[in-house]
């Protein structure tokens, strides 16, 4: 295993709820991030040895997914995103995703629906619920594989 890091400036608008009924209309607020030369050759090692790529937090993961756009090769960047994974994204880079539990209607945990499919979010929440795990940013958490393309 080999670490790598990657800085995601989160703005207030990762943490509002969607308040409109067609997820289409939600526009997520700009986040600046930084993708170093050294992580995208660390993700690139991990590629050609056969080994996954696990972004630890939803915000790492958006960094790399959004640096990942475009079909290309993944390189080193410094930009902003305004990138909102909810179900329906072809993830590019990230195989594994550690997060903890989310709030209903968050970006959040559309993003984790994405990764992980509908049905296997909402199985991991009614565990999550009936078990009585926290929510919130400082909960409990999960490491997820990624689930079928459009999941």
């Amino acid at each position: 295993m080999q670490l790598a890091f990657l800085t995601l400036h989160v703005g207030a608008g990762t943490f509002q709820p969607v308040r409109v009924a067609d997820i289409e209309e939600h526009r997520m607020h700009t986040e600046w991030y930084r993708l170093p030369e050294a992580t995208v050759e660390a993700i690139e090692r991990a590629r050609a040895q056969g080994g996954r790529v696990t972004a630890v937090g939803t915000t790492a993961l958006r960094a790399l997914e959004s640096a990942g756009r475009g079909g290309g090769p993944l390189r080193a960047s410094s930009a902003e995103t305004d990138i909102f994974i909810r179900p329906g994204f072809v993830f590019q880079v990230v195989d594994q995703l550690i997060t903890n539990f989310h709030l209903p209607r968050s970006t959040l945990l559309m993003l984790v629906c994405a990764f992980a499919g509908m049905e296997n979010t909402l199985r991991a929440y009614r565990h999550a619920v009936e078990q009585r795990y926290r929510f919130f940013s400082y909960g409990d958490a999960m490491l997820i594989e990624r689930g079928v393309p459009g999941g």
